[in-house]
């Protein structure tokens, strides 16, 4: 084959990816409309009565569990709203959008949590990045003013939880990463740049002492307030204190992109890497590329997977995929194959699962909780990584 008709050949294989790829997201999003829309009608039902809980969370024995806005999962939800409204421009599920984000403005002052990124950030930060309502960005400045009152200079890290204090006397998880995203935001917003140094100070903190030499993350690090020196590492969500947390690593790679992003600081974008390739390399990854609940769970291969891991590893690599020229290429397809999977094994059937878009998630299999069932989180960062897809990056 001579050199033009190579060329071609590849431009029309491009085309017909691209082209393929488009048909499949509007095929997810259609999908993603009718099931969302039953959702919307099955926790309308409960907030007759209930009016205080705001946000459909996940299924108990196949009922609709619908939460409060301090739940840490609460603005997931109304970001599902809002890339319904940023894929399709209607007008209906921006109504949506903007009614169940108004459910959670009370959180922008409640301090006793760390989770104000998930619960603001998805809600009101996925809105702001959609319409540049000024009325959100206050929401946001104030969050990151309250989330800022956790920090403690002498760790230099943010609290993460209140509870279990006769087990941690100062716990920060790796979750708290996704949280400085609110942080960041607020630096852009305002100029005060006390947000941006709590944001890298306790990223700085949590890579020193969160991660294994094979870039591996322990869920909690337990800090002694008086000498901020480490008291100990737990995996509470985990098998194993020293057991790899399928979610938690997923956490890890998205916020150390994500500090990447709005730092340009090296070592972000070096960590990233090292726990995406600790990630994709893992011998107990399968085929599918949707992970068993904890890397090293005892009965893999009959372990239930954690289909809010994997989408939020597919989101993270496609943004990772736009700052890794060596490993763009990689990244980007491991994310399409991770999106592929899900999308053909692990979406609910059209009318069923009261709405919910992905099943087969895992929110603590030590706890017994929240296994095998569907969760907002999954759904909220599928649709995200559905978006991505398309220009690498919605942020």
């Amino acid at each position: 084959m001579n050199c033009t008709k190579w060329i071609t050949v590849l431009m029309i294989s491009l085309v017909l990816g691209i082209y393929t790829q488009a048909q499949s997201a509007a095929a997810v999003f259609a999908d993603a409309e009718k099931q969302t829309m039953l959702l919307l009608r099955e926790t309308g039902k409960i907030r007759e009565t209930k009016p205080e809980l705001v946000s459909p969370r996940t299924l108990e024995n196949g009922e609709l569990k619908v939460v409060a806005s301090r739940d840490w999962t609460s603005g997931f939800f109304p970001g599902v709203l809002w890339m319904l409204y940023e894929y399709t421009h209607k007008r209906n599920w921006e109504d949506s959008a903007r009614k169940y984000t108004a459910l959670i403005e009370k959180e922008k002052l409640n301090g006793g949590t760390h989770d104000m990124g998930f619960k603001v950030y998805c809600s009101f930060g996925t809105g702001y990045n959609i319409t540049k309502d000024a009325q959100y960005k206050e929401v946001i400045i104030q969050s990151a003013r309250t989330l800022s009152t956790r920090f403690n200079p002498v760790i230099g890290c943010i609290r993460s939880w209140d509870h279990s204090r006769d087990k941690w006397g100062f716990p920060v998880i790796i979750d708290n990463m996704m949280n400085l995203e609110l942080l960041f935001a607020a630096t852009r917003f305002t100029g005060d740049s006390s947000f941006y140094r709590i944001a890298v100070t306790h990223a700085n903190t949590t890579m020193k002492n969160h991660f294994r030499s094979d870039y591996s993350s322990y869920h909690v690090v337990d800090y002694d307030t008086v000498t901020g020196q480490v008291v100990k590492k737990n995996t509470h969500q985990g098998y194993a204190h020293e057991s790899a947390w399928a979610r938690g690593q997923a956490w890890a790679l998205y916020g150390y992109t994500m500090c990447y992003r709005e730092t340009k600081d090296p070592k972000y974008l070096q960590q990233a890497e090292h726990v995406a390739a600790f990630i994709l390399n893992h011998p107990n990854m399968p085929k599918d590329l949707v992970p068993y609940w904890d890397f090293n769970a005892p009965g893999i291969p009959n372990e239930p997977r954690d289909a809010s891991a994997a989408a939020v590893i597919a989101s993270g690599l496609y943004e990772l995929s736009t700052f890794s020229k060596p490993n763009a290429k990689k990244y980007r397809n491991t994310a399409d194959k991770i999106v592929q999977s899900l999308t053909q094994q692990y979406r609910s059937p059209i009318g069923e699962n009261k709405g919910f878009i992905l099943l087969h998630s895992t929110g603590s299999k030590p706890a017994n909780s929240e296994v095998d069932v569907p969760l907002n989180y999954a759904d909220y960062y599928y649709l995200e990584a559905m978006l991505r897809q398309r220009s690498g990056v919605r942020r």
